[in-house]
């Protein structure tokens, strides 16, 4: 019998014009796509390499290495598991420490980069987005997941971060192979200190929402911060609140949707939280959901538990957007001339009728106030803290991959 093919998984040149035309065209994220055609892979990659129109260049991939070396750059010693050559292996900074065995040949991703206004044939971009297409059979096996056990006896980390697990949507594995992978990262999840390790779960896009299911019971629960985009947020709540996923979003949300969607997030984890806490399986090693990074084109979006052990959140949320401006001009210094603000000169709280509206200083950009979130189910309350800063947004984009992955290290490393 022959298997049933998703379409987003490319077989064809066809498929893979199709679902470039339907990013390229719509004011969507990004789009991530697996190939299990090696030789059309390869072709497109070749072309890319030999082609006289467009600009190329090689960057340093994958979710971990990015998030890692942003951290190290910003002062962390960081143990990283993942797997790559000799030569890659070079661009890692000194304080970066790869756990994963060299392999011969580094996986390719290739990412094709367009800004707001490019055209292509009759199609015109809405918005500056990547497209991402890849081969890659070593991410979606977690194939250093071993060695980064071994490697974590001893380390005793303040932050434990889990990413990329993205490479695993619409990947074809035999029966029953994905559950039991992320039953291996729920109990390296599991085995970290609950007093002396934060646990950091960073979204990406999913298309898939049998694996989306999965993450809800295998690494959600297990997470104290979860950092996502706003179509990873709309996904997200979409799946908890009607189990059905969403494949577009608005990619300029208002502040007051965007915070209304992460407080309805937040409460449903801990509310999950406090229902299975004593379940007498696995209820002591659950976690309560105590962070939230949103980060959207137009600014960065913090939900925090004030009793929690997240620190700096005003300073992260300005970290987090200055980054933002940095990695997209590609430039280390923040040049207003070549940038411009998305949001208004204020915002409202949240969608509902009469909220209070936030004025925008130029004296004091950040603006941060505390909220009591109600629980249902008997739980209780959480008062948490919510920060919203302006992006500096870049006018010319040299750089869209890797952003999300930059701004979440950098926030990340001043609240630890």
């Amino acid at each position: 019998m022959r298997p049933n093919i998703p379409l987003t998984i490319l077989r064809t040149r066809k498929n893979f014009c199709l679902t470039l035309a339907t990013t390229f065209n719509v004011a969507r994220l990004q789009s991530r796509r697996f190939t299990g055609n090696r030789e059309l892979f390869m072709s497109l990659v070749q072309r890319a390499k030999k082609s006289s129109t467009i600009q190329h260049h090689w960057a340093l991939g994958g979710n971990a290495p990015v998030i890692g070396t942003r951290m190290a750059i910003e002062g962390a010693n960081v143990l990283l598991g993942a797997k790559m050559s000799s030569k890659l292996k070079t661009h890692l900074r000194p304080e970066v420490r790869l756990t994963g065995s060299l392999i011969e040949d580094d996986d390719i991703h290739l990412i094709l980069e367009y800004n707001t206004g490019d055209t292509w044939g009759d199609l015109v971009s809405p918005r500056a987005n990547r497209y991402i297409l890849h081969n890659d059979h070593h991410n979606p096996y977690l194939s250093s997941l071993e060695e980064f056990d071994a490697a974590l006896v001893g380390f005793e980390p303040h932050l434990f971060v889990v990413s990329g697990l993205q490479m695993m949507d619409n990947y074809l594995y035999p029966v029953g192979a994905r559950e039991r992978l992320l039953e291996r990262v729920r109990s390296q999840m599991q085995a970290q200190s609950r007093t002396q390790t934060l646990i950091h779960f960073e979204m990406a896009s999913f298309v898939e929402l049998e694996l989306l299911q999965l993450l809800l019971r295998t690494v959600l629960p297990y997470s104290d911060s979860i950092g996502m985009n706003e179509q990873e947020l709309d996904n997200l709540q979409q799946v908890l609140q009607t189990g059905r996923i969403s494949l577009v979003a608005d990619c300029n949300p208002r502040v007051a949707h965007s915070l209304d969607q992460a407080r309805a997030v937040f409460r449903k984890l801990n509310e999950d939280f406090y229902q299975k806490q004593s379940d007498p399986g696995d209820g002591a090693t659950r976690r309560p959901l105590s962070r939230i990074h949103l980060h959207t084109l137009a600014y960065q979006a913090f939900i925090v538990a004030r009793d929690g052990r997240w620190r700096h959140t005003k300073q992260a949320a300005a970290k987090a957007s200055l980054t933002a401006h940095r990695h997209v001009c590609a430039s280390t210094i923040v040049n207003p001339d070549a940038a411009y603000l998305q949001m208004d000169g204020s915002f409202a709280v949240s969608a509902e009728p009469g909220a209070r509206r936030i004025h925008f200083n130029n004296r004091e950009p950040v603006s941060c106030w505390e909220e009591t979130l109600e629980l249902q189910q008997h739980a209780p309350s959480i008062v948490v803290e919510i920060c919203v800063a302006p992006v500096l947004i870049c006018k010319h984009a040299k750089q869209t991959v890797g952003a999300g992955d930059n701004i979440s290290g950098a926030g990340l490393v001043l609240q630890i």
